[in-house]
């Protein structure tokens, strides 16, 4: 294990990571694990639904961005100048914010500036998503997968059957798009290739 606690109290359910050029560890901590017993357990959170940032050489765990109602998924742009992260609200209120942020990267990879609103995915909202190596953003959605121009308009969708909770490039080129729905795992090779970063 390499955190479970911020400055004392438990984190709430860790949910979505990525590693940048440097080592360190971003993730998002949400309470969706524990607000019910379906996800992990339910408990009292200790801890505001947050983003942090470990490094792994010195083990410091610092809070990035508090002002969440529930961070997701990110991705990291290919130079590492932007960080892409769903904001997929709490999950049980009766108008819950769901969108994409976006955020500088300043201080060497270290703080985050002006986190501003991306894009909006519907139907549904973003879970997971990745960047290909021209800046395009393809999110999960409630209705398969949404490809994003890096200025934030929707170029395009590949339809789904199920839900779509994350995806990943992979492949001999990066080309190869995976996409976990449901209970299911798709596969479809595309003509771009996923974000090879510094």
């Amino acid at each position: 294990m390499l955190v479970d606690r911020y400055r004392g109290k438990r984190l709430n359910s860790p949910n979505d990571v990525v590693c940048a050029s440097d080592g360190a560890i971003w993730f998002s901590d949400p309470r969706y694990g524990i607000n019910t017993d379906y996800e992990g357990g339910k408990q009292t959170p200790e801890l505001p639904a947050t983003l942090y940032r470990f490094d792994p050489r010195d083990g410091n765990l610092t809070v990035v961005a508090d002002d969440f109602d529930g961070p997701n998924g990110l991705a990291f742009s290919p130079d590492e100048r932007l960080l892409y992260v769903a904001e997929s609200g709490a999950q049980f209120a009766p108008d819950p914010v769901r969108h994409i942020r976006v955020f500088d990267v300043l201080d060497g990879g270290e703080r985050l500036s002006r986190g501003r609103i991306f894009h909006k995915i519907t139907p549904g909202f973003a879970d997971g998503f990745r960047v290909d190596e021209d800046g395009n953003v393809w999110s999960s959605a409630s209705d398969g997968v949404h490809c994003i121009a890096a200025e934030g308009t929707k170029l395009g969708e590949i339809k789904t059957p199920f839900l779509v909770s994350n995806l990943c490039f992979g492949g001999r080129n990066r080309s190869r798009l995976f996409i976990c729905a449901s209970h299911t795992l798709y596969a479809i090779y595309t003509n771009q290739r996923g974000a090879q970063r510094p």
